[in-house]
C-alpha cells in the first residue's frame, strides 16, 4: 500500500524516532510499533466521530430529548465492543503467532471460529433488544420521551451488533498479521460514509433516531461484506494483497481453537465489562454531589477517552509483534517488542497528559461556560490526566499478556481497581467532607490499581510460561 499522509502517522513517527535517538528503543522496532500503531489511532478517531455526529444531527433534528434518548442506547449498543471485543482479542493472539510460525493454513479456520463465536454471542443480545428494550433503557433513563426515543434507536441498531462483531474480529485478524492499513480503510472509510447516509436519513427522511439506527446498520453490514470478499480474495481493490486469506473450503471448525479462544476472550470481555458497567453506579454516586459536578465529570471522561488514542494503537501493536515472535518461538525477540512497545506507550501518553494538563482550562471553556462549574471541570480534566497517564501502563503491559494468553490478571485488577477502591473513593467523597477530592482519588485509583497489577503480571514474565504452556494449542500444532 502506497504511503498514506496523516498528521497522526507523522507525530507517531516522530516521538519513535526521538526515543531511539535517546536509545530507549530499538530504531526499527520503532518503525514496525509506528506502521501498526498509528492507523488503529485513525480509525478510532474516525468512529468517534461518527459517534459525535451522529448525536449532533439527532439533537439538531429533534432536541435535546432524543440525545438523551441515544445516549440511554449507547452502554447497551456497546455491549458490541466489550464481547466482540474480548473475543477479537482472542483472535490476534492466534492469528498473531500462527502468522510468526508461519502455520498458514490453520490461520483461516482461527479467523472463522472467531466469527462464529462473536455471533453467537452477540445474536441473544439482538434478541433481547428487539423483544424489550422499553424496559431496559427505563433501567437508566428518565423521561417519557428521551425513553421513547431510545427505545426505537435500540431496537433497530441491535440488528447491527453480530456485524460489528465479526468487524472486530477481521479487523484484529488483519493487524496480527502486520496490517493495520487495510482495517483503517474500511473501518474509518465506513464511518465516513455512515456519516453521509445518516445525514440523508435524519434529515432528507425525517427519520429521526431510527435514521441513525439504520444508518449504522448499513455501515456494519457493509464494512463486514468489505472485509469478507477482501479476506475470501486474499486481495483488497486499492490495497493489493492481503497477509493471509480465509479459505472458503473446509475446515470451519475447530474444537480446540474454540477452547482456546474461550479461554483467551472471556476475561477480556469480562474485563470490559466490568469497566464500562462500572459507570452506572459511579455515576449514581457522583450525582450525589450535584448537577454540575456530574456534568464536570461527564466533560472530564469524555476528554480522558480522547486521551486514550495512544492506546487505540500500541496495544494491538503490541499483541500483534510480541505474538508473531513467540509463534517464531524466539522469546529474546519478544521481551524485546515488548518492553520497546511499553516504553512508547508510555511517552506517546506522557506526552499528551502534559499538553492537555497545561491547557485543562481552555479544553474546558470548550464544553463549559459558568465560573463556578469550569473551575471543577478543570481540576477533574487534570485528575484525569494523571490517570490516563497511568492508563498508559496499563495499555503498554497489556499487549504482551493478550498476544501469550495471560489475560486473567488484568481481569482481576480492573475489577479490583473499580469495585474496591474507585467506587469507594468516590462515595466517600460524595457523602462526607472529602468532597470532591475523593472524585479526583476515584479517577486516579480507577487506572491506577489496574495498571499496578499489570504492570507487576509484565515485569514477572510470567506471560511467557502461559505461552510455553498453551503453544502448541495457539499456534495450531
Amino acid at each position: 500500500m502506497r504511503s498514506i499522509p496523516n498528521p497522526i502517522r507523522a507525530l507517531v513517527e516522530a516521538l519513535g524516532q526521538g526515543l531511539a535517538r535517546l536509545g530507549l528503543l530499538s530504531r526499527a522496532r520503532a518503525r514496525q510499533i509506528s506502521t501498526l500503531a498509528w492507523p488503529r489511532m485513525v480509525t478510532g478517531l474516525a468512529r468517534m466521530s461518527k459517534a459525535t455526529a451522529d448525536v449532533a444531527m439527532v439533537g439538531t433534528a429533534l432536541g435535546a430529548s432524543a440525545i438523551a434518548g441515544v445516549g440511554y442506547g449507547v452502554p447497551f449498543w456497546t455491549m458490541t465492543f466489550m464481547i466482540g471485543g474480548g473475543i477479537a482479542g482472542g483472535t490476534i493472539s492466534l492469528v498473531s503467532q500462527r502468522f510468526g510460525a508461519d502455520r498458514h493454513e490453520h490461520i483461516s479456520v482461527a479467523v472463522k471460529v472467531s466469527a462464529v463465536l462473536a455471533i453467537a454471542a452477540t445474536l441473544p443480545l439482538v434478541v433481547l433488544f428487539w423483544t424489550i428494550p422499553e424496559p431496559l433503557i427505563r433501567l437508566i433513563g428518565t423521561g417519557d420521551a428521551a425513553i421513547a426515543y431510545g427505545t426505537r434507536y435500540l431496537r433497530v441498531a441491535s440488528l447491527a451488533m453480530p456485524f460489528s462483531a465479526v468487524n472486530l474480529v477481521c479487523s484484529r485478524a488483519l493487524i496480527g498479521a502486520n496490517d493495520a492499513q487495510t482495517p483503517m480503510v474500511i473501518r474509518a472509510g465506513g464511518a465516513a460514509v455512515n456519516i453521509g447516509i445518516n445525514a440523508v436519513l435524519i434529515f432528507l427522511f425525517d427519520m429521526g433516531v431510527v435514521g441513525a439506527a439504520v444508518g449504522t446498520v448499513i455501515g456494519s453490514v457493509g464494512g463486514t461484506a468489505l472485509f469478507a470478499w477482501g479476506l475470501l480474495r486474499g486481495h483488497f481493490p486499492g490495497v493489493g494483497s492481503l497477509p493471509i486469506r480465509v479459505d472458503k473450503t473446509g475446515p470451519h471448525w475447530r474444537t480446540a481453537d474454540a477452547r482456546h479462544l474461550l479461554r483467551i476472550s472471556s476475561p477480556l470481555a469480562l474485563r470490559k465489562i466490568a469497566q464500562n458497567g462500572g459507570q452506572f453506579p459511579m455515576l449514581a454516586i457522583v450525582g450525589l454531589m450535584g448537577p454540575e459536578v456530574v456534568a464536570a465529570y461527564v466533560v472530564a471522561l469524555r476528554i480522558r477517552a480522547l486521551m486514550n488514542t495512544p492506546g487505540w494503537g500500541f496495544g494491538l501493536a503490541s499483541s500483534s509483534l510480541v505474538g508473531q515472535a513467540l509463534g517464531e518461538q524466539d522469546e529474546p525477540k519478544a521481551d524485546a517488542y515488548a518492553h520497546d512497545t511499553f516504553r512508547f506507550t508510555v511517552a506517546a501518553f506522557a506526552a499528551v497528559a502534559l499538553v492537555v494538563f497545561a491547557g485543562a482550562a481552555p479544553v474546558s471553556r470548550l464544553f463549559v461556560s459558568d465560573a463556578a462549574t469550569l473551575a471543577t471541570t478543570t481540576a477533574l480534566v487534570r485528575a484525569a490526566c494523571i490517570s490516563v497517564l497511568l492508563w498508559g501502563f496499563m495499555s503498554g503491559g497489556m499487549g504482551p499478556l493478550r498476544a501469550s494468553g495471560d489475560t486473567r490478571w488484568p481481569f482481576y485488577g480492573q475489577i479490583a481497581g473499580l469495585f474496591g477502591f474507585a467506587l469507594p473513593a468516590a462515595y466517600l467523597g460524595a457523602t462526607t467532607g472529602l468532597g470532591l477530592w475523593g472524585l479526583y482519588a476515584s479517577l486516579v485509583l480507577e487506572t491506577g490499581v489496574p495498571a499496578a497489577v499489570i504492570y507487576y503480571r509484565f515485569r514477572s514474565k510470567a506471560w511467557m510460561r502461559i505461552s510455553r504452556t498453551h503453544r502448541s494449542a495457539t499456534v495450531g500444532a
